[in-house]
């Protein structure tokens, strides 16, 4: 079965950092690209960060300077290190791709994990 699950949230104080990690069982990530999307509470869900299937980034302006993502083809992982973290970085944050499970490509979501920045 192909899933994506994403480990790494928790509660952070303000100007902390936390990494997020997002695997994929039942397929592999090394040609695909991979994002990481969040919702914010009464928000609708927004691209955080992509990384292409090589290693170029895309970041949203909001977090550019403080979030970098990367890969790790021999995990088969791809990594979300959020540093300088800010109240409105509160937020589920949810992997995604397209994997190919056998049959054809289909796009993926992980469950989510919660990423809470608080004092």
């Amino acid at each position: 079965q192909v899933q994506l699950v994403e480990s790494g949230g928790g509660l952070v104080q303000p100007g902390g950092s936390l990494r997020l990690s997002c695997t994929a069982s039942g397929s592999i990530f090394s040609g695909n690209a991979v994002a990481w999307y969040r919702q914010r509470p009464g928000k609708q869900r927004e691209l955080v960060a992509a990384v292409t299937s090589g290693t170029t980034t895309t970041y949203a302006d909001s977090v550019k300077g403080r979030f970098t993502i990367s890969r790790e083809n021999a995990k088969n992982m791809v990594n979300l290190q959020m540093n300088s973290l800010k109240p409105e970085d509160t937020a589920v944050y949810y992997c995604n791709a397209d994997l190919f499970d056998g049959t054809g490509w289909y796009d993926y979501w992980g469950q989510g994990t919660q990423v809470t920045v608080s004092s």
